[in-house]
Parts: structure tokens; C-alpha cells; sequence
């Protein structure tokens, strides 16, 4: 990438912190592509594609998962980054890595895993992430994890905004996940995203309300009638009525979803813009230095994605198909937990061995946290049925 095409305020390579270990330059990447190469070749990124959003990979193909959602935000980043002459690898990078922590079964998983792991620290899947990429894929003769920049790690830890509310606060006031995840890394985490990680995080949002509304509609979780009552989506659904009067039920919502999120994705360059412009940030640490984020939706826009985030949750989320489904994954999460704390000689040999040299009971736990948030939907299940059912061979 030609700097001199980038904006002021966009993360250049050239001004890297580097590598936790330094590695010779590529002549052909820059460390931002080398990063995001790594995140796509890393075992945990190719998990992804059997780790489900919402619905149990069983429940149908189409749906998104997690492979998908990321490949949707790392797209959406890109075009953002670039309209802002931003730094694009990275904005992809943290897109792509954003995800890795989470654990099978969606949100139900880690909620699961989260009450498992309570009186030991408890699990968040954004520290786990960052674990996954400084500690758990273990590939390369030199280091473990994918050694990746001071920069995208960074964009890992604050894409959802700084972890700490000033310079004064030791990072041990964070919950127990972060401080053993960022040990040994200062990522400034007081201070504001860089610029490309904040647009990782508004790609996020558009990705998963548009995917979710997307795949709500085509479970039949709610009604196309319904949904057009909604911010946003009616005056979508009017648009297209117009211009297509009579078009089939497929082709109206795909072409009222897409004029969904190109409504947020242009709201959302638009308020950045117009932030951007009041600040006018001559490099990118003016932007991780500013009191709040440059890179947003609108008041007016972050109010109706809020209401529509409401409906999901009502309608979807908690819809009896979905509770039914969310009831059953955690108890396969919460149970194999137990199985595997209570003998960790039944897990892997290498993740027994890694068990059982913990010196604490809490240590062994998040070695059992460790393996299970890297299960796939379909492992887990497989795993569960093969510890619980007398009738199934390992």
C-alpha cells in the first residue's frame, strides 16, 4: 500500500510499534497483510464456519455462522476504510479477528460457559480472542500465538471502545479474562480505537442486525409484515413497492434487506464524516487521543438500529424455537464442563497434560474453558454424546 494515498489520520505501516517478537519484513506484505494472512490461516478462523450466530448448525445451512458473519464485516470495513483513505489490511485484520474468541452455540455458549466459569474468573469471548491470538494457536517455532502488530491487537482489545476509563486505572480493575489475556501487552487501553478498528466495529453492528433480520424472516421467527413496521425497514419495503410493484416475495426483501443496510452504511459515513471534519486529526493518534469515537452511526440512526435490536431480541431471540434450542446447548456446554474439570484425563492428551500442569483448580478450569470455546457446534454435541451415552464409541 502507498502511504501517501492514506489520510492523515490513517495507521501506517511504516509507523508500526512492531511485534511482541521481532520478525524479519516481508517484502511483499505489509505487517497489517501478514496479519490478516495469519488470522485466515489460524485454526481457530476455520472453526468459524461450523460456529453458529443464532440458530444450532443442524437447524439448516443457509443460516449465517460465525465464517460468514466475519467474511460480511471484514467487507463492509473495507469499504468504509476505504472511502476514508484509511488503512484497509488493518480494518480488515480486526474485521476478521474479532470473532475468534466466541464460543460454540453462539451467545447461549458463552453465557454457559460464563456462569461455569464464575468463581474462576469467568470467560468473556473478547479476551478470548485475544488468548487465541497470543497464546493458543500454537503453529510457529519461534512463539506462541500468530504474533501478530501492536496495532491489530489493539484494534482486537477497543474495537468496541477503550476497556479502561483513564490512565490511572490499573488494568487488574478489569475482569479477570482481560488481565491474564493482555499480560505482558500495553495496548493502551484507556485511549480511543484507532480509526480502522472503529469502523471493524461499526461494520459488526451493520453485519449482524442486517444478517439476523435476514435469517429471522427466513426461519419464520417473525413476519415480512412485521418487519416493515419496523425503523428503517418500512420505508425500505415502501421503496421497492414502488419501484416494483408485484415483485416476488425473494426478490422484495432481498432488494428492501440491501437498501437496509446501505441506509446504515451510509449513515454511518456520513456522521463520520462530519465528525472527522469538526476534529480534523492530522495523524492517527489524534484519533485514538480524542474524547469519544470519530467513526459512528447518527443519533438518529443508533436509535432506530436500537429499536430494531429490540424487536430481534424479543421476537427472535427469544422465540420458543430458539429458547428450546439455547436451553440444549447450554446444558451440553455446562455439562461438559463439569465432565472435564471433574476428570481431565477425558479430554485430548495434550489438553490434559496442559490441565493437569496448572498449580491451581483455577488454572485447570481455563485450560477446560480453553477447549471447550474452541469446540465447533457440531464437536461439542459429538464430545457431549460421546461422554453421556453409554451406546456411543468415542
Amino acid at each position: 500500500m502507498d502511504e501517501r494515498l492514506l489520510a492523515p489520520y490513517a495507521t501506517r505501516p511504516s509507523e508500526s510499534r512492531g511485534r511482541r517478537h521481532p520478525e524479519p519484513v516481508s517484502a511483499h506484505r505489509s505487517p497489517f497483510q501478514r496479519d490478516r494472512d495469519r488470522i485466515i490461516h489460524a485454526s481457530a478462523f476455520r472453526r468459524l464456519k461450523h460456529k453458529t450466530q443464532v440458530f444450532v448448525e443442524h437447524e439448516g445451512d443457509y443460516y449465517r455462522t460465525r465464517l460468514t458473519h466475519s467474511i460480511e464485516v471484514a467487507q463492509i470495513a473495507r469499504t468504509i476504510a476505504r472511502h476514508f483513505r484509511l488503512n484497509e489490511d488493518l480494518a480488515e485484520a480486526v474485521a476478521l479477528a474479532h470473532d475468534l474468541g466466541h464460543t460454540p452455540f453462539g451467545h447461549t455458549g458463552e453465557d454457559a460457559l460464563s456462569e461455569a466459569m464464575a468463581p474462576y474468573g469467568g470467560f468473556d469471548h473478547n479476551a478470548q480472542a485475544l488468548r487465541i491470538v497470543t497464546r493458543l494457536e500454537c503453529h510457529y517455532a519461534e512463539f506462541d500465538g500468530l504474533n501478530l502488530t501492536h496495532e491489530t491487537l489493539e484494534g482486537i482489545a477497543k474495537h468496541n471502545g477503550p476497556l479502561l476509563a483513564g490512565p490511572e486505572v490499573p488494568k487488574e480493575t478489569l475482569p479477570a479474562p482481560f488481565v491474564e489475556a493482555l499480560e505482558g501487552l500495553d495496548l493502551g487501553l484507556h485511549a480511543q480505537a484507532s480509526a480502522e478498528a472503529q469502523i471493524a466495529a461499526l461494520a459488526d453492528d451493520i453485519a449482524y442486525v442486517n444478517h439476523d433480520i435476514h435469517d429471522g424472516l427466513r426461519a419464520g421467527l417473525f413476519s415480512e409484515q412485521e418487519a416493515e413496521g419496523l425503523p428503517v425497514l418500512g420505508g425500505c419495503f415502501a421503496v421497492v413497492d414502488d419501484l416494483y410493484p408485484g415483485l416476488a416475495a425473494g426478490r422484495r426483501r432481498h432488494e428492501a434487506l440491501r437498501r437496509v443496510f446501505g441506509a446504515m452504511v451510509d449513515d454511518a459515513i456520513a456522521e463520520s464524516a462530519r465528525r472527522v471534519a469538526a476534529l480534523a486529526p492530522g495523524s492517527a493518534a489524534e484519533v485514538i487521543a480524542a474524547s469519544g469515537p470519530l467513526f459512528c452511526f447518527s443519533a438518529e440512526m443508533a436509535g432506530q438500529i436500537a429499536a430494531i435490536k429490540r424487536f430481534l431480541f424479543a421476537r427472535m431471540y427469544r422465540h420458543w424455537r430458539v429458547k428450546r434450542m439455547r436451553a440444549k446447548a447450554a446444558r451440553v456446554v455446562a455439562e461438559l464442563f463439569d465432565i472435564f474439570t471433574s476428570e481431565p484425563g477425558l479430554m485430548p492428551e495434550d489438553w490434559s497434560a496442559a490441565c493437569l500442569a496448572q498449580g491451581s483448580e483455577a488454572g485447570r478450569a481455563r485450560v477446560v474453558a480453553d477447549y471447550i470455546a474452541g469446540m465447533t457446534d457440531r464437536f461439542a454435541l459429538k464430545e457431549h454424546r460421546v461422554l453421556t451415552d453409554p451406546a456411543t464409541r468415542a
